[in-house]
């Protein structure tokens, strides 16, 4: 692929971006921006939130992870992930019926605002910092994906810094999201999740026609490679079936229910009943669309080895690198779409939500002009823009793992103080002193939890934490409000 011909797709792709900007932000207002005026169809919110679900970690990360090898042993990760795929499932039953009812009936725009409701401020703006730190290095991490997509395509042919690169990519986001916000989203994600499907469709198609594959070829070849084992049944695996399928209903709750970048979405619903829509659907619908893209790795690394391709040390890097410098130029064309949809399809809605966070909870907009909160959150949006800038360069030069390892052992240090703060809320109704100590109790959580990860085989026979470790994070939190409640009785008695 020419550079000219990869700057032409990607022009041609925000100035349709561009294009829905300008007509989702006409006579744009706060509500607007924070809410869509709750009049989104529950359908186009749950197709786009596929995308924006998947993003561009699952995109290149995933069909990678089939053929990495899982850390300490000579196996393939294979199919394992997709047993962390069905918790899903479970997680996203919890939220349709659990997280959606009481946002709607306390009619939030930021839900950490129930922390305030349950504890007080103290506990609501530490939930919301911890959702703001989690979500901007998760926007930043999948970011750095099709940023450096669009260094090996585009800018290294010009000799250009990827430092330029990612200040673009940043760049692209900020112009379509500042004025139309969540109004935008909606409509962008819709399009991109569009893009990004028929990229993975298109791309096995292309793949299985070079293999002289038929459809039943096709099954074939993954029933029967060593790549597409799924189930793992050691109990000191780190892939452990029972903590992958656990671990993933706790990381849907965190990293969906208990995020304002997903649940925001959620609330531009008309009503409870198409938001309990919404995420039964896309919990039916992500099943299948992870196994494609599992599906995708092993013909992925099939078509490497029968066409004598060196298999690249980074297994992110085998998707790019075979599309751009070994597929035709169609399919060259189709990932890139494919890439930059599925990556901008979760980084601009989490810029936007870490705007409507930061706006909502710290920034005190109620009894502002609609002019001066316009000038607040315009502001607001460009800070956040900066700090997913410099998160972006930092990880670039230190960061040596497949990026969705990075961004789910991330999730479960960042959004295990959330998951204790509301499940102690919703579970218990104890009464906990809001002071300092609550704050306290939430960075002492992960980093005890990060200490015990280290030292887990000697403490407990060997047994090895996976991405399960959100749970021990969450419940760690859970006792710390428990025991700050009986510092309440003290105090009271």
């Amino acid at each position: 692929m020419s550079p000219l011909l990869v700057f032409s797709i990607i022009a041609i792709y925000f100035s349709i971006l561009l294009l829905i900007s300008y007509f989702t932000s006409r006579k744009a207002s706060n509500d607007s921006f924070f809410t869509a005026g709750k009049q989104s169809p529950w359908y186009v919110v749950s197709f786009g939130m596929i995308g924006a679900t998947l993003s561009g970690v699952t995109f290149i990360s995933v069909p990678g992870e089939v053929g990495a090898f899982i850390s300490g042993t000579v196996e393939f990760k294979a199919f394992t992930y997709f047993q962390l795929v069905l918790g899903y499932l479970l997680g996203f039953f919890v939220i349709a019926n659990v997280l959606l009812p009481m946002y709607y009936k306390l009619n939030l725009i930021s839900i950490y605002t129930y922390l305030k409701t349950r504890y007080g401020i103290k506990s609501y703006q530490t939930g919301s910092l911890f959702f703001l730190i989690s979500q901007t290095m998760g926007a930043s991490l999948r970011l750095l994906l099709v940023a450096g997509v669009l260094q090996l395509a585009f800018f290294n042919s010009y000799n250009i810094p990827f430092e330029v690169t990612a200040l673009v990519t940043i760049l692209l986001i900020w112009i379509y999201t500042f004025r139309g916000g969540i109004k935008t989203i909606i409509w962008t994600d819709t399009l991109q999740t569009t893009f990004m499907l028929s990229a993975v469709v298109i791309s096995m198609y292309i793949i299985a026609d070079d293999l002289n594959l038929s459809t039943a070829g096709i099954i074939e070849t993954i029933s029967n490679s060593p790549y597409s084992r799924t189930w793992d049944w050691d109990w000191q695996s780190s892939k452990f079936f029972v903590k992958q399928f656990f671990a993933g209903a706790f990381i849907a709750i965190v990293m969906t229910g208990l995020d304002q970048n997903m649940m925001q979405k959620n609330l531009t619903c008309r009503n409870i009943k198409d938001a309990k829509k919404n995420m039964y659907w896309l919990s039916l619908i992500l099943v299948p669309v992870n196994f494609l893209f599992l599906s995708l790795g092993v013909l992925l690394y099939v078509y490497a080895e029968k066409n004598g391709i060196a298999i690249p040390e980074f297994s992110d890097d085998l998707y790019p690198t075979l599309a751009i410098n070994n597929f035709s130029i169609f399919a060259g064309i189709v990932f890139l779409l494919g890439i930059v949809a599925a990556a901008f399809s979760s980084a601009d809605s989490a810029l936007t939500s870490l705007t409507t966070a930061f706006c909502v909870d710290f920034m005190n907009l109620k009894g502002k002009t609609e002019k001066r909160q316009k000038t607040i959150r315009f502001g607001v949006h460009i800070a956040f823009s900066i700090i997913m800038y410099l998160i972006i360069i930092i990880f670039s030069k230190f960061n040596d793992r497949s990026i969705i390892s990075t961004v789910f052992t991330v999730a479960g240090y960042t959004y295990g103080p959330l998951l204790g703060l509301f499940a102690f809320g919703l579970f218990t109704k104890i009464k906990v002193i809001d002071n300092w100590l609550i704050p306290i109790a939430a960075v002492a959580a992960p980093a005890t939890s990060y200490l015990i990860n280290i030292y887990s085989k000697e403490l407990f026979g060997g047994y090895q934490f996976g991405f399960e470790i959100i749970i021990l994070n969450g419940a760690l939190m859970f006792l710390a409000l428990y025991l700050l409640s009986l510092r309440k009785e003290q105090k009271t008695s």
